[in-house]
């Protein structure tokens, strides 16, 4: 499969705390013009990256979260370069993905 490089408009950084409470202890945006299923632009997650929190990140999509009950899905955002494992990606978006029914397809 050809890599996917994007980049991702960070419009939820390392800290942030949405309405229902959720701290988010990464770095959470979309990627500008690609319209994900909740007809808005598509949903990202950074990962693997030092904690910091950021505006932008250009990497590359990793794996897709797929969520059976909503339809919705969350791309995940690496550094070119690095690797992530299925398990990495759970420990790491659990803080929101635990209130969904949601799996992971790496690419």
């Amino acid at each position: 499969m050809e890599i996917l490089k994007v980049i991702v408009t960070v419009d939820r950084p390392i800290g942030y705390k949405d309405t229902f409470g959720n701290i988010y202890p990464i770095n959470y945006g979309y990627i500008a013009g690609v319209i994900g299923g909740d007809d808005e632009e598509q949903d990202a997650y950074i990962l693997n990256t030092p904690p910091q929190k950021m505006s932008h990140f250009t990497g590359i999509v990793s794996a897709i979260i797929y969520r059976n009950d909503d339809n919705e899905t969350k791309w995940i955002v690496i550094p070119e370069g690095t690797t992530i494992s299925e398990k990495e990606i759970i420990e790491q978006t659990f803080f929101i993905e635990q209130h969904f029914d949601s799996y992971v397809k790496i690419l």
